[in-house]
């Protein structure tokens, strides 16, 4: 699965093309990886009239007998998931403007670089947790399309459609949930570099 995307627009662009207020987000553009901050939106929890792009920590704390974060969520009825699900405060869209994969046999596997050319600057779904220090989010994945289990079968980054981006924000928790089904493959491109 992803282990890490692209988001190649400062903070200013990205707040415009979400209907989102920046503030003093410095984000300018770069590579997301686990652990590293990334800009992600907000509702502001009043009916989802004002969206805020605030940055968060890419990795989930684990469980008390857990060890290592969780960068992904695909197990959307778990204990640990659901109660954050069902809170749309808790929902947020994650921009992105292209995600990697790696394909092929171990010792010749081969970065796959996926996006979207209608839209620049997509959004995955994402879940959003509070801690101590910075909040952390996770990215909610889903079956791979015909495309991308070309190069990998087990499942893909779930990609919200610009008309679905205010019910993830703000609709009724099983309405939100679904929206998470494998994007089009016929509206994505793939190559070996980020476009």
């Amino acid at each position: 699965m992803s282990s890490h995307y692209r988001l190649d627009a400062p903070a200013a662009r990205i707040a415009a093309v979400f209907g989102a207020e920046a503030g003093d987000d410095p984000w300018t553009g770069d590579y997301v990886t686990p652990g590293r901050p990334a800009p992600v939106i907000v509702s502001d929890g009043r009916g989802g009239s004002r969206r805020h792009l605030r940055p968060a920590l890419w990795g989930v704390p684990p469980p008390p007998q857990g060890d290592r974060r969780f960068t992904r969520v695909r197990n959307l009825t778990s204990p640990f998931w659901i109660g954050t699900l069902r809170h749309a405060e808790l929902r947020v869209l994650i921009p992105a403007t292209a995600f990697a994969l790696w394909s092929g046999p171990e010792g010749s596997r081969q970065q796959r670089w996926f996006s979207v050319p209608d839209q620049p600057l997509f959004a995955f779904a994402g879940i959003l947790r509070p801690t101590e220090d910075w909040p952390c989010f996770a990215m909610l994945t889903t079956d791979a399309n015909r495309l991308v289990a070309q190069y990998r079968p087990q499942g893909m980054p779930a990609i919200l459609a610009a008309a679905d981006h205010a019910a993830w924000l703000t609709g009724e928790w099983r309405a939100a949930l679904a929206l998470i089904r494998p994007f089009p493959g016929q509206f994505m491109t793939v190559g070996d570099h980020p476009a």
